[in-house]
């Protein structure tokens, strides 16, 4: 049987296979809500056969979004347009996911098919927030750098979004301390300059991440399970690295996470990433190794040959698989047809199978 076929259990929850929807901005929210766009897009990946349909980057608060219409769950009624959506995934087979999240300072951007430049507040955009004064790029706005008092209001945030998040339905969350937003720059000095008990030694720049991830944890039901998203390294000399990301994972590990996605990058601009099939799985297979997390390997992962190999061999628990699912919602049973996989179609599919 197919590695990559096997359900996989975490806490109560058992996914039918190790293929996860890995969260993917679709930038058309209205006002934070997801629009009938969503349920379309994300209910086509269950209805293809993943696992795990994760929503993508969701912005516990209004300044916390990348761009406008980015998805949000800030308030109740956000959580109620959510509900048709996890409901679909479920009837389909998969786990509906979240990824809560919080732009930071690169916040207040346009639509990437816009050219994803700083908004002004001409334009619906806002100052965005920081760890410290330090801007994204040339041409961004300073952010401004986050009061202890704005901290406590940030965590409080991602717990009312984490209940919210349960109240819609979800089964997993994920905390999203990746790709150069507000999480992420408190982990890397690249763009962490703070000088109080949140910046400079490694200890110091964990800890704002770690309490989020605790508050998290503690708002989330015990019986499922929380995922977090990492880069797990910078790809520039002196940044964020692999050594401190397993050592990130020990301490998620201690407050409950029960799955690292490891993704790399994206802190500062015009990194050195040396992209290519696979390029991040040995970040997944050595926080799986040291740690005992399960661990899921995200980046350029498009042969089923390849993602069972990833599983097989123990580099990962699960593959994410972002640009893929967007070129083939229905990836999951083709590679098992590749695989001979014995896993059935939808039955108003069947002919096509």
């Amino acid at each position: 049987m197919s590695t990559l076929f096997t359900p996989f259990e975490l806490r109560s929850v058992t996914f039918r296979n190790r293929i996860f929807v890995s969260p993917m901005c679709q930038y058309s929210s209205r006002d934070g809500f997801p629009t009938d766009w969503h349920l379309v897009h994300l209910g086509s990946r269950a209805v293809g056969g993943a696992g795990l349909v994760m929503v993508e980057a969701t912005a516990v608060s209004p300044e916390g979004r990348i761009s406008p219409d980015d998805s949000g769950i800030w308030s109740n009624s956000h959580a109620d347009a959510f509900v048709p959506i996890t409901r679909f995934i479920q009837e389909h087979g998969a786990v509906p996911g979240i990824q809560l999240a919080h732009a930071g300072r690169k916040g207040s951007c346009s639509l990437p098919w816009l050219g994803g430049g700083p908004l002004g507040p001409e334009a619906c955009g806002w100052q965005p927030l920081g760890p410290s004064a330090e801007p994204f790029d040339e041409g961004h706005p300073v952010p401004r750098a986050l009061t202890l008092e704005e901290m406590d209001e940030v965590e409080a945030q991602f717990r009312a979004a984490t209940s919210r998040a349960h109240a819609a339905g979800f089964q997993v969350v994920e905390v999203h301390m990746a790709h150069g937003y507000l999480l992420h720059e408190f982990l890397s000095p690249l763009a962490n300059q703070r000088e109080d008990e949140y910046g400079g030694s490694l200890e110091n720049r964990l800890r704002f991440p770690l309490r989020v991830a605790q508050a998290v944890r503690e708002e989330w039901p015990a019986n499922l399970p929380l995922f977090v998203r990492i880069s797990a390294t910078d790809w520039v000399e002196g940044g964020w690295d692999i050594d401190q990301s397993v050592e990130l994972s020990r301490r998620l590990k201690e407050i409950g996470v029960d799955l690292i996605d490891c993704s790399s990058g994206f802190v500062v601009p015009n990194e050195p990433v040396p992209f290519g099939p696979g390029f991040q799985v040995p970040f997944a297979a050595r926080i799986r190794t040291e740690t005992g997390l399960a661990s899921g390997a995200v980046g350029c992962i498009t042969e089923p040959a390849q993602a069972e190999q990833i599983i097989a061999t123990g580099q990962a628990d699960v593959v994410l698989l972002a640009r893929q699912m967007l070129n083939d919602p229905y990836w999951p049973l083709h590679a098992a047809r590749t695989l001979r996989a014995d896993v059935a179609w939808p039955n108003q599919y069947l002919r096509a199978g």
